[in-house]
């Protein structure tokens, strides 16, 4: 049986004008970005904890609160990703109490994209989209094209050229039209709002982003439930558009508002970038109430070098509000983040989570984030996608020949280092 759906619109959140269901990205007044609106009033009188525990253990157990009209048509099977008690990385970053939400194993194609595609393309088929796309630094190429093929919609998928090998490969894979543009992201997605705006087809990250991006919310969801319906005192969080810091909050928000979490939102939020490419983390280290676009962004973590963010200015202000803080650090620093998860929890993250393990230690370095309260880092994808930042970081394998007394002799090195 469909399920109601409790969004009621868009609006802006410039002016807050509304707009009705539509492929809108943006307010015609002012240019602001639009957002999902709904009735809260009406999803208190629908959801329970009960209700949702009862349900499958995935992003759509939240479904009063994701904008589409009844069961999902894309990506029914995505979330419901660990929560991961992280002990051993706490001792090492020296903190009492820490959490990794782990993204890098979600459904179908490892990153948190394939949350926010799944929304996206189920309202694509909503709205009669046949063809969809997007413009892509990677982790949400593979989700547009591996969720497009399983919905039977035709993919047309743009991508910087400089995009990593793996990426490429696990994006054509599919069958999506794959296009490589010999530009930056933010080039690269001017191009798609113009094709957008020509042939009407749904881009995820463009004519749909609205509805993209509250797809994110299912991180923050997932984190409260498994908490116990709780919040975390603090959370650090990769940035790349600035929508999943955002969104993150915002679910903590909605949990109050339709009372499935009595506790305050008090939550901290934290953001954490490269330095290659900061224009967020820049803005608030600065006090810039705007953020200053980065023309050509220089890291080895490509999935957040996004130079002119378009969450930018709301992502620096919720930071503020909540008095987080944000930070970047150096190619260097986002290798050893990379190899401190895997070494200290067994989680293989890709760049953009050595980016955010890395921040966080910083952050803990600097003060800025408390030794001994609760912090959750989110993981957003899977170091299987960014393999090409770690060959020349980790050593090879020592060889032997199949031999017992090399292997012995090779134990006597062991034991004397």
């Amino acid at each position: 049986m469909a399920t109601l759906d409790f969004s009621t619109g868009l609006r802006c959140r410039v002016c807050g004008k509304l707009y009705p269901k539509e492929a809108l990205n943006f307010c015609k007044d002012d240019f602001g970005p639009l957002e999902v609106d709904y009735d809260y009033e009406a999803v208190a009188k629908n959801i329970t904890r009960a209700k949702i525990e009862k349900r499958p253990h995935t992003m759509w157990r939240y479904r009063e609160l994701l904008p589409i009209s009844g069961e999902p048509s894309v990506g029914p099977q995505v979330g419901g990703t660990p929560l991961v008690k992280a002990d051993r990385l706490a001792d090492a970053l020296g903190v009492k109490h820490l959490w990794i939400k782990n993204d890098a194993v979600n459904f179908p194609t490892l990153s948190f994209k394939d949350r926010v595609v799944s929304v996206a393309l189920s309202k694509a088929r909503e709205f009669g989209m046949k063809t969809v796309g997007c413009a892509s630094t990677g982790n949400l190429a593979n989700s547009v094209a591996a969720n497009a093929a399983a919905a039977g919609l035709e993919a047309y998928i743009l991508i910087p050229a400089s995009l990593e090998r793996s990426k490429i490969l696990n994006t054509s894979v599919y069958g999506a039209n794959v296009i490589a543009v010999d530009g930056t992201y933010d080039e690269v997605n001017r191009l798609c709002s113009q094709i957008a705006l020509k042939y009407g087809w749904g881009f995820v990250n463009v004519n749909l982003r609205a509805y993209y991006a509250e797809g994110s919310k299912s991180f923050g969801f997932e984190i409260a439930e498994d908490l116990g319906w709780r919040f975390p005192q603090h959370v650090v969080c990769p940035m790349a558009g600035g929508a999943l810091i955002g969104k993150i909050h915002k679910a903590f928000t909605e949990l109050n508002k339709v009372g499935l979490v009595s506790q305050p939102n008090t939550c901290k939020m934290y953001g954490a970038q490269a330095a290659g490419c900061n224009p967020i983390s820049d803005a608030v280290k600065t006090g810039k109430e705007r953020h200053k676009p980065v023309r050509k962004p220089n890291t080895i973590c490509k999935s957040l070098a996004i130079g002119d963010p378009a969450d930018g200015f709301f992502a620096a202000k919720l930071m503020r509000e909540t008095g987080g803080w944000a930070e970047d650090v150096t190619d260097d620093e986002i290798i050893e983040g990379m190899t401190l998860l895997a070494r200290t929890e067994g989680i293989f993250a890709e760049t953009a989570g050595g980016t955010t393990v890395a921040v966080t230690r910083k952050l803990l370095e600097q003060g800025k984030l408390p030794r001994d309260e609760e912090i959750v880092i989110c993981i957003t994808g899977n170091g299987l996608k960014t393999m090409d930042a770690l060959y020349e970081a980790i050593e090879p394998p020592v060889q032997i020949k199949p031999s017992f007394s090399e292997f012995e002799s090779l134990m006597g090195n062991y034991a004397s280092v």
